[in-house]
C-alpha cells in the first residue's frame, strides 16, 4: 500500500511537472507537446562573476540548459541563475533521483556570499538541494548518484571541501527533499586547479561503492553504506588518476 501511494505521488507529480512546462512554453508563444524526458544537460553564459577558480580558471556558468523529448519534439528550456549565483563544476549529471523514471539533474550550485551546494533541478528549476556550505570560496566535489542501500531512495554523496574537511556526505532524496544520512572523515576526490573529479560510483558483482582517494591522497578506498553506517576498505595505493580509473574498472 505504501508502495503504491508512492507511485502514485511520483506520477502525480510528473504530470503537474510536464504540465507546468507545457503552459509556461504556451504562454511564451511557443506551441509544444508535454515534455516528457529531460535526455541532455549543460552548462551555458560562461562568467568570471565569481573568482573562486576552484578548477583551474575564474570561468564558471550563469545558465544549464536542458533538451527536454517528448514522442514527437525536442524542447531547449535555459534556467538563468541570479547574479550572485553560479554554477561552479565540470558539466550537469542526469540521474532519476526521485524515482519516477525519469532523469532529473545534479549541479553544484554555488551562492558569492555561502559558498556551494548540492542541487536538484527538473525542467521547471530546482526542486531539491542541500543547505550552502555557509561562507564564500567554500565548495564540494560530487562523487555519484544511486541507491546506495537498496532501500529502493536515491542516495547523493560528495566531498565536503575536499581541499580542507575533506569529508563524504551522503545525502538522501525523499519526499520533495533532500535528508542528511550520514558523515565520513578523511577522504577527498579533488585538488585545486585540477580541472575534473577524481573516482565516482562503480558497481562490481551488484555492490554499489563509492571511490575516493585517502585524505593524503596515498590510497584509494571504496565506501559502501550499509544499514546506515558508512563502510570503507582500502583497494590499494592511489597513483594517480589512473589507480582511481582502474578501481571505477572493478580492477
Amino acid at each position: 500500500m505504501i508502495r503504491a501511494r508512492r507511485l502514485a505521488s511520483r506520477s502525480l507529480r510528473g504530470f503537474m511537472r510536464r504540465a507546468g512546462l507545457a503552459a509556461c512554453l504556451i504562454a511564451g508563444g511557443t506551441a509544444a507537446a508535454l515534455a516528457d524526458t529531460i535526455v541532455e544537460a549543460h552548462y551555458a553564459d560562461p562568467t568570471s562573476r565569481y573568482a573562486h577558480g576552484i578548477l583551474g580558471d575564474a570561468i564558471e556558468w550563469g545558465t544549464l540548459e536542458l533538451v527536454v523529448e517528448d514522442w514527437a519534439h525536442k524542447t531547449k528550456v535555459r534556467i538563468k541563475l541570479p547574479k550572485d549565483r553560479v554554477f561552479e563544476d565540470v558539466a550537469p549529471r542526469l540521474a532519476d533521483v526521485d524515482g519516477d523514471g525519469q532523469p532529473e539533474v545534479v549541479v553544484v550550485e554555488t551562492q558569492v556570499h555561502t559558498g556551494a551546494q548540492l542541487a536538484v533541478y527538473d525542467e521547471t528549476g530546482k526542486i531539491a538541494s542541500t543547505p550552502h556550505i555557509g561562507r564564500s570560496n567554500r565548495w564540494l566535489a560530487p562523487i555519484g548518484v544511486a541507491d546506495l542501500d537498496g532501500d529502493g531512495l536515491v542516495e547523493l554523496a560528495y566531498i565536503d571541501r575536499p581541499h580542507l574537511a575533506k569529508t563524504l556526505r551522503i545525502w538522501r532524496y525523499r519526499d520533495g527533499a533532500l535528508e542528511h544520512v550520514v558523515d565520513q572523515a578523511g577522504l577527498t576526490n579533488h585538488r585545486i586547479g585540477e580541472v575534473d573529479i577524481g573516482g565516482g560510483l562503480r558497481i562490481c558483482d551488484d555492490t554499489k561503492e563509492l571511490i575516493t582517494a585517502s585524505a593524503n591522497w596515498s590510497r584509494v578506498i571504496a565506501t559502501r553504506l550499509e544499514d546506515g553506517k558508512l563502510v570503507m576498505r582500502d583497494v590499494g595505493p592511489h597513483k594517480g588518476r589512473a589507480s582511481l580509473n582502474a578501481a571505477l574498472e572493478c580492477r
